[in-house]
């Protein structure tokens, strides 16, 4: 342990630090992350006594949710969850860690942000990094080659996070895939329609899916005279084109890859195109594509998959972007993203504002035809084709949504709450309780004796549960109890034989 006048000096300058970040109005992340070094800096002087200070934070790049966020969350699920199954998906389950091996090499660059764990009982494992690489190494296993899978799991990225952007170090990937040989994109253009579908559902603003093919950028590659070991650097190079402006983009290429500047040139005229089914017509004429079979093949699928996009009525919303490259090395074919645009766009307009504002990709997915054959001894492969929906993203601008509205939350999905008007009714409380459980109703109570009705009230009120069921002493005698709609404060008696079926009838028209 250092020395503690050392330590003191340095919880001097950290303390300065942070004041400086607070006055210059520097980012949540950075101040927090400043805070947290003052903080650990105080913790090894300790308290008066000595002892060791314990620092309560979550760990850089995750989050407590709390019950409205989870409510929230939950319904986000739901829809992803529910348009997986309408689709005809069934789900699997893998580990949270793989053997180190497994995830070794199948990220390109992005190998460096795997969550290496230390060695327990002589096996190397590492922290998912995505649900791919182990639905691959899965069929690989169990020699399947045929499924129609979704999986909603927490993956981990060593990655610097950007939280009110939704970029965290553990988060949430819902995950659907088609694995099998079937007819060129009939399984991709049904990826891309679930992408439509869930986006179009959870209604957070103007999307578009931007689609390429790997093919196609390889192509570019070799007819723009990138050297074949720089293909792949070169292409996670162009996948920066949404966070950084062509010029940087070329001078990454050109000072630190070295590319020829002629080369990134002519990338960069291709790069800056878009359109739909008439530029891969267009682009399969191009003198300089028409001499690549890889390009052409991609071309002639990508007109393909418009081709059924128009059928599944997805079109208004999907652009064919040369520019998009999407950095993991398994990808073999087509590739696409989807981009929320409103919220981008008001970035730019108000000068640098809230970076909440800016989102950007909210899914993304391919065809990686190769992955699981990496896996099989034989090499034998297993065409498959995916899309992953990015949840946190997404719960960032419905929770910014949830906060901008007045509309209240509900935290529990209790239909009636069971009350009394009298004292020592506490039992015949818990009897109804018990009767309403039985038959599948959700219910609570006060846990008192002898709550107070107007209280109890007020919780059905703050709480948003619809129904009252009170008792009282004149009810018992009847063999009625009191219904009261909370939102209306109509009451009517209801005889006991009858209650659950009337509290059925009105929760289900809710």
């Amino acid at each position: 342990m250092a020395d503690k006048a050392q330590i003191q000096e340095a919880i001097k300058v950290q303390g300065e630090v942070v004041r400086k970040l607070k006055s210059e109005k520097a980012s949540k992340e950075q101040i927090d992350e400043e805070v947290s070094k003052l903080l650990q800096l105080k913790a090894q002087i300790g308290g008066d006594d000595g002892k060791h200070q314990f620092v309560l934070k979550t760990a850089k790049g995750t989050r407590d949710y709390n019950p409205k966020q989870m409510a929230i969350r939950e319904k986000v699920f739901n829809t992803i969850l529910g348009c997986f199954k309408r689709h005809g998906a069934e789900t699997i389950d893998t580990p949270v860690f793989e053997l180190k091996e497994t995830l070794t090499g199948k990220y390109g660059e992005d190998s460096k942000l795997i969550y290496d764990l230390k060695d327990q009982g002589g096996e190397l494992l590492s922290l998912r990094y995505d649900l791919t690489v182990p639905f691959a190494r899965y069929l690989a296993m169990n020699k399947i080659t045929n499924i129609k899978r979704y999986h909603i799991a927490k993956v981990y990225r060593r990655d610097n996070p950007a939280m009110t952007r939704g970029r965290y170090r553990e988060f949430y990937q819902c995950d659907f895939d088609i694995a099998g040989q079937y007819d060129a994109m009939i399984p991709d253009a049904e990826c891309l329609k679930i992408v439509y579908e869930i986006l179009s559902e959870l209604d957070i603003g103007d999307f578009r899916i931007k689609v390429n093919d790997r093919r196609i950028l390889d192509g570019m590659f070799a007819v723009c005279g990138v050297p074949d070991d720089k293909f792949r650097t070169i292409c996670s190079t162009v996948d920066k084109l949404d966070k950084m402006p062509w010029e940087e983009v070329r001078k990454e290429m050109v000072s630190e890859k070295g590319l020829s500047e002629e080369a990134a040139d002519q990338i960069g005229e291709y790069v800056s195109l878009q359109g739909g089914m008439e530029l891969a017509e267009r682009l399969l004429q191009d003198q300089k594509m028409s001499q690549s079979k890889q390009a052409c093949a991609g071309l002639t699928d990508i007109k393909l998959l418009f081709s059924y996009l128009q059928l599944f009525q997805v079109t208004d919303k999907v652009v064919f972007d040369l520019s998009l490259a999407r950095g993991l090395d398994y990808y073999t074919g087509i590739i696409y993203e989807g981009v929320l645009t409103q919220t981008g766009i008001a970035a730019e307009a108000q000068n640098g504002a809230e970076e909440s504002v800016s989102v950007g990709s909210v899914a993304g997915g391919g065809r990686y035809d190769g992955l699981v054959g990496m896996f099989d001894p034989k090499g034998r492969k297993v065409p498959c084709v995916g899309v992953s929906i990015g949840i946190e993203r997404i719960f960032s601008i419905m929770e910014q949504k949830a906060e901008a509205s007045a509309q209240r939350v509900r935290t529990t999905e209790v239909q009636v709450m069971v009350v009394s008007a009298q004292k020592n009714l506490l039992e015949e409380r818990l009897k109804l309780l018990t009767e309403l459980w039985n038959a599948g109703i959700k219910a609570e109570v006060i846990y008192k004796k002898n709550p107070k009705l107007l209280s109890q009230l007020q919780y059905c009120e703050d709480s948003g549960i619809p129904l009252v069921a009170i008792l009282g002493e004149q009810e018992l005698k009847d063999g009625v109890v009191k219904l009261r709609a909370v939102a209306t404060r109509e009451e009517a008696d209801i005889s006991r034989a009858d209650l659950i079926a009337e509290i059925k009838r009105r929760t289900s028209e809710a």
